[in-house]
């Protein structure tokens, strides 16, 4: 441990080249064949844009809020057209995507987050403060709201009490019924609302909107970074456009398997390793909660499904809520102190601050969407999975029983796409042929993209090397470790040894 620390990173056995380098005209070269893996491409400036950039200096810092990001760091915003590409309507319409350029680096670099997390735009915004000034010296951040979400066209489909509804589902109810009826309601509402958009909206063809940003930022190779979800953009993009994918990060990536139960396993087991980390924090700082947080944790939703919380904004926090509130604050370890104040001022009967981690999900604002919408037509378009009620019960029951606190609450996401339409196109295989390397770093306890998923999915990825943090909430570039070498790699063309290990 000392030897790791004190070496930033270290890497754990593989057979593929310690280090490669690359900033300069890349060779000439025929086609690759099968086994071969074409080096990264040079970093080149964009010969032409047609990118209308105009300043959004005080809107972004308005909406960034606190903490604030440096007055050095400026902002300029835009937006790209790109067609909507329904199913039933191919290549009809136009779709108005919103975008952010963070720092005045030469190089557009395209971010993509979590369909539920933050927009795009304001995702880059943060990022950029946190990042290596070596990388802003080169790379201007180019945040990308998707479909739906933040100040693209936005997803307005499920009533807010539709909203309450599918996230407060009492994970402890033996029928799953009334979900699967509010579940019904929110897929009637936005096939009404959406139309023959409904289907449109997924990762598929965000990754169609990237390549229309490459396209109008004038640069041959996308130079990109994911964070957790919003790794299967970047992967759909690799498997449409392998020979434009420049340097790519994926920090997270999602489980790759088809089924979905496999998949929610994973996040429920994700979810309770973060759980614990949490709990260790909380105990190493004498947090109100004391050193027994699951316990303190089961407590308040017992007490919450006889005695529910009302909040300021209407909303009524029961047990289901106040799980889906944990989750979110899990997420982000640099919010744990404000997590803990949160249950502990529930267990006294103020729900506000559990509330305020639900809100950008719930709630509707005059600069953006509620972010459940966009987030349930992405989820729903992106996987086939359609199980019966029975079926549903069986799992929630299953994973209760596996994975105490949060398991049930998981395996309710079955139900949420079940009157959804199933997909009919194929699923993108994400093996990213062609592809030159690719950056994976993975998160040792993660609540939405498990370590154990991203191993798998960087297994699949015949050019993936893999960088390993060994800490908590979700995303990996809160290491110093992990960042320097994105720097490495994005700006010096270095990649690292597959399995290199940053400690916590």
């Amino acid at each position: 441990m000392v030897a790791a620390i004190l070496a930033g990173c270290t890497a754990g056995p593989s057979s593929r080249p310690a280090v490669v380098e690359n900033d300069g005209p890349a060779p000439a070269q025929g086609p690759a064949t099968e086994t071969e893996i074409p080096p990264l491409p040079p970093l080149r400036e964009p010969a032409a844009s047609s990118v209308q950039w105009s300043s959004c200096d005080a809107e972004t810092r308005q909406r960034l809020g606190k903490p604030a990001v440096p007055d050095s760091l400026g902002f300029s915003c835009a937006q790209v057209n790109t067609t909507v590409d329904a199913p039933d309507l191919p290549r009809r319409g136009l779709a108005r995507i919103a975008i952010l350029k963070a720092g005045d680096g030469p190089i557009p670099l395209a971010v993509v987050n979590d369909v539920d997390g933050e927009p795009g735009t304001l995702y880059a915004a943060r990022l950029a403060a946190k990042l290596p000034p070596a990388v802003l010296e080169r790379f201007s951040l180019i945040g990308m709201d998707r479909r739906g979400t933040g100040q693209s066209d936005p997803v307005v489909c499920v009533p807010p009490e539709i909203r309450a509804g599918l996230l407060g589902h009492d994970p402890a109810t033996k029928d799953v019924e009334p979900l699967l009826e509010t579940a019904r309601s929110a897929g009637q509402q936005c096939t009404i609302a959406l139309e023959n958009e409904q289907t449109a909206i997924d990762s598929w063809r965000a990754a169609g909107d990237l390549e229309e940003l490459r396209d109008q930022l004038g640069v041959e190779h996308l130079h990109a970074l994911s964070h957790g979800e919003g790794s299967n953009v970047l992967t759909a993009y690799g498997e449409r456009f392998p020979d434009r994918v420049g340097r790519f990060v994926l920090d997270g990536v999602p489980e790759p398997s088809r089924d979905l139960v496999a998949t929610l396993d994973g996040i429920a087991a994700g979810a309770l390793k973060t759980l614990d980390a949490f709990a260790a924090d909380c105990a190493s700082r004498g947090c109100p909660l004391g050193t027994d947080v699951r316990g303190a944790l089961t407590d308040l939703t017992e007490q919450l499904r006889t005695r529910p919380l009302f909040t300021t904004k209407g909303t009524t926090l029961g047990p289901g809520l106040a799980l889906h509130a944990t989750l979110r604050g899990l997420r982000q370890p640099d919010r744990w102190r404000e997590l803990a104040d949160a249950l502990d001022a529930a267990r006294s009967g103020d729900g506000t601050g559990l509330a305020r981690f639900l809100d950008p999900v719930l709630a509707d604002t005059e600069t953006a969407p509620a972010r459940l919408d966009a987030a349930l037509a992405t989820w729903c378009n992106d996987t086939p999975t359609r199980l019966p009620a029975d079926r549903i019960n069986q799992v929630i029951t299953d994973m209760s029983g596996k994975y105490p606190v949060f398991g049930g609450l998981v395996a309710q996401r079955l139900a949420w796409c079940s009157p959804w339409p199933v997909r009919r196109e194929a699923t993108p295989n994400p093996n990213m042929t062609g592809t030159p390397p690719i950056l994976v770093a993975s998160t040792a306890a993660d609540p939405v993209t498990p370590e154990r998923g991203t191993i798998r999915a960087a297994e699949q990825m015949r050019s993936a090397v893999r960088i390993a943090w060994q800490g908590a909430g979700h995303g990996a570039l809160g290491s110093t470790c992990v960042s320097d070498a994105v720097r490495k790699f994005l700006v010096d063309g270095v990649v690292p040894a597959d399995g290199t290990l940053c400690p916590a």
